[in-house]
């Protein structure tokens, strides 16, 4: 019996289209992979945390082909372990101009605007957000980004937004059954 996903009625057919074509997905980390709170400790330390759910769907993305990239306008130790965790291939730190930053990623890439979907939340992320082809935001963005932005997930930044953008890419190309096989082959 074939898997629906919950949020199936909520992905029109433009934004089918558009999720069919992706070859690659940039994403920035504050407010998209966490929740956009930055904690430093009384040692001056910096934390923040990510979703776990997010990094198993980028591993997803990546194991259907998707390229993933990260481009963020802060530089940090922690974001730079939890990608090297992931084996997220592309990690673009300090880029203030993330649409150059995204134009240099794709430079050897040989990929049109509507072959890439950009995830941001905050108005650094506008530019490239709209050269994407399929641009993705958050509920707790920025009312600017979420006006432009394609489509609002129904999760916010840090909670599980990443995943749900995963899974619709990977239900546009009709891959998310696939992906989500190797779990549900427990039954004996």
């Amino acid at each position: 019996m074939p898997l629906t996903h919950p949020l199936e009625a909520h992905w029109d057919a433009s934004l089918k289209t558009k999720a069919a074509g992706i070859r690659l997905i940039a994403l920035d980390v504050d407010g998209i992979m966490s929740d956009g709170r930055i904690y430093f400790s009384a040692s001056g330390d910096e934390l923040k945390a990510f979703n776990i759910l997010d990094g198993l769907g980028l591993k997803q993305l990546m194991r259907a082909g998707i390229t993933v990239a990260v481009i963020t306008g802060r530089r940090s130790p922690l974001t730079e372990k939890r990608m090297s965790d992931l084996g997220i291939p592309h990690l673009m730190q300090g880029r203030e101009d993330k649409k150059e930053a995204l134009l240099e990623l794709i430079g050897d890439m040989d990929l049109a605007p509507s072959q890439i979907a950009y995830m941001g939340d905050d108005l650094p992320d506008l530019p490239a957000l709209c050269f994407a082809g399929l641009g993705i935001t958050v509920p707790n963005g920025y009312w600017l980004v979420r006006e432009q932005a394609d489509y609002c997930t129904h999760c916010s930044g840090g909670q599980g937004a990443v995943r749900e953008a995963c899974d619709l890419i990977l239900w546009a190309q009709g891959r998310l059954e696939t992906a989500l096989s190797p779990y549900q082959d427990h039954q004996t």
